[in-house]
């Protein structure tokens, strides 16, 4: 899974909603009537699964726009990362940079440059990149002080470059800013407690209210492993998979293992009605669809879609189908235990 920037992400690092997107989209496209053209198609194979096409429609529009089209650069952006085209990415962050007008878009700009630079150097293991993205992240702050994304961001970036005392600081600058239930805080205050965490590729921070009104986010879960469930009532494979996953959740029943799973399901009547009738005991949460908070944070396009945590937290597996994962899991359990051991005879 590759961990890509949330576009839209204004800088009190809250999302945009759809709708207001959608406006702020329009209001940014290309001014040109060719250009125009060219972002309505890109749209338009958006809408039909076409992403790579999609992305050259608004390489397109953004070149035909004199490099001025926001709402391209900010696709270009989205879609780059997830296909890996670096060099279309980092151009695209370079011309928001460019043509940034106020403090909140030029921190905007920075952040993304900052994100496609981190990103670049985790996934292609170029360390020479992390000292440019802190650079972009420092810009980012310097423009709009209050930018939770990039203080965190740069706390991850800082930590990379080993400056662990640095990245200490920003992490909490950045809990500073955030409510105490905020899952990311509680991601921040993990990092400053283990800094290597900061450097591993931990699953997304979540949080999630589950079927009997518990609230419940993976970093509540450290020392345990947990398996991510994406599913929904609608779907078949999901369906046929359901049997797998009782079995799983009863071998492990008693161990330091939470199954959880997380409905993509629109209709919560159907959801509650489906999970009593198949005796899903294991803890069940609701997500509402694939534009669901959780689902987008771990980029699920297709269900059932599994991910195997560790006790750390640190993300060790993805399948797309229902797949056998309980060698995987044997392991991590194993490694938890062991975890649990040493802690006890520490603290005795």
């Amino acid at each position: 899974m590759r961990y890509v920037a949330i576009l839209g992400l204004l800088a009190c690092g809250i999302l945009t909603p759809a709708a207001a997107q959608d406006k702020q989209e329009k209001s940014e496209g290309p001014t040109s009537q060719k250009a125009q053209k060219a972002f309505h198609d890109a749209l338009d194979y958006l809408h039909m699964g076409r992403m790579y096409m999609a992305l050259d429609a608004f390489k397109k529009a953004d070149k035909e726009d004199g490099g001025r089209c926001l709402a391209c650069q900010k696709k270009i952006i989205k879609y780059a990362l997830e296909t890996g085209e670096w060099k279309a990415a980092e151009s695209a962050a370079g011309e928001m940079v460019a043509e940034a007008q106020s403090p909140k878009e030029s921190a905007l700009a920075h952040y993304e440059l900052g994100v496609v630079l981190y990103q670049q150097a985790v996934n292609k293991h170029k360390d020479d990149l992390f000292p440019r993205a802190h650079a972009e992240f420092t810009a980012a702050v310097a423009a709009f002080a209050n930018f939770p994304a990039a203080l965190f961001s740069d706390g991850q970036t800082l930590a990379h470059m080993r400056q662990d005392d640095a990245a200490k600081a920003q992490f909490e600058a950045f809990a500073k800013l955030k409510p105490e239930d905020d899952p990311q805080r509680q991601r921040a205050f993990r990092y400053i407690s283990n800094m290597e965490l900061a450097r591993a590729r931990m699953a997304p921070a979540f949080a999630a209210t589950t079927l009997d009104g518990r609230r419940i986010s993976l970093d509540d879960l450290a020392g345990k492993v947990v398996l991510l469930d994406f599913w929904a009532t609608w779907c078949g494979p999901c369906r046929e998979a359901l049997p797998h996953l009782q079995k799983i959740a009863k071998k492990f029943e008693g161990q330091p293992l939470v199954v959880l799973s997380v409905s993509l399901d629109a209709d919560e009547v159907k959801w509650k009605d489906f999970i009593a009738k198949n005796s899903m005991t294991w803890p069940q949460c609701r997500d509402g669809g694939f534009t669901g908070p959780i689902a987008r944070q771990f980029g699920v396009t297709a269900i059932p879609h599994t991910f195997t945590i560790d006790a750390d937290g640190v993300l060790e597996d993805e399948h797309i189908g229902d797949a056998s994962v309980e060698g995987k899991l044997k392991k991590l359990v194993a490694r938890a235990q062991e975890l649990q051991e040493t802690s006890k005879r520490t603290a005795q």
